[in-house]
């Protein structure tokens, strides 16, 4: 079935819908000025497809919806070769109330994809989240950045020595979170140059 249409097929993406998401696709790397991380990467704005993809995946309990992106990134597999220098993915946790209520991280899902196609492997023992927040969506950017301090907690730091470290989540706005979780990294000794983050899609 479809992912987007949901319409019977073979694959987990019909080609018509595999031909409007081509035309959204704009893989970008961004150089990183004054964060915790040395450079971004996101496959998508977050407008249309993508977003409804996205939308769909984390509050109407879509999760198969990770296949359909699966599927659509491994044929754009070559534009994808700049993140075959990391060593290792972090996903940015939930809560475990958050985790409960969805059932599932859809940030995972999408890092899932990423290990799949590029056989690189998620360190799940590293971040954790301490508490259960007001969703980053409903807050301007002032306040998310007070929201998310504090929040994040690291723990087996010595599995990353030495390694280059791809932070994924699902959508970057003002990318509080994302540097967030990066910062406590630097702090435990990661250098920053070893970081970098990717998203689905950028606001």
């Amino acid at each position: 079935m479809c992912g987007i249409c949901e319409k019977e097929n073979r694959n987990s993406l019909c080609y018509e819908c595999r031909k409007k998401l081509q035309k959204e696709f704009c893989f970008k790397k961004i150089k990183s000025k004054n964060k915790y991380f040395i450079e971004q990467y996101y496959f998508f704005k977050y407008k249309d497809l993508a977003r409804k993809l996205i939308l769909e995946m984390k509050f109407e309990k879509k999760p198969y919806i990770y296949k359909t992106i699966q599927y659509f990134l491994e044929k754009n597999k070559k534009c994808l070769e700049n993140l075959k220098k990391y060593d290792i993915i972090i996903v940015v946790p939930l809560s475990r109330k958050r985790i409960h209520i969805r059932g599932f991280n859809q940030s995972q899902l999408i890092a899932q994809c990423i290990s799949n196609i590029l056989q690189i492997k998620i360190q799940k023992d590293i971040l954790y989240k301490t508490k259960n927040i007001p969703p980053q969506s409903t807050l301007n950017k002032e306040q998310r950045m007070q929201n998310i301090k504090g929040v994040y907690k690291v723990k087996n730091i010595e599995y990353l020595k030495n390694k280059n470290i791809l932070l994924i989540d699902d959508i970057y706005t003002t990318g509080s979170t994302l540097n967030e979780c990066s910062k406590i990294l630097v702090n435990k000794g990661i250098q920053k140059q070893k970081i970098g983050v990717l998203t689905f899609a950028k606001d």
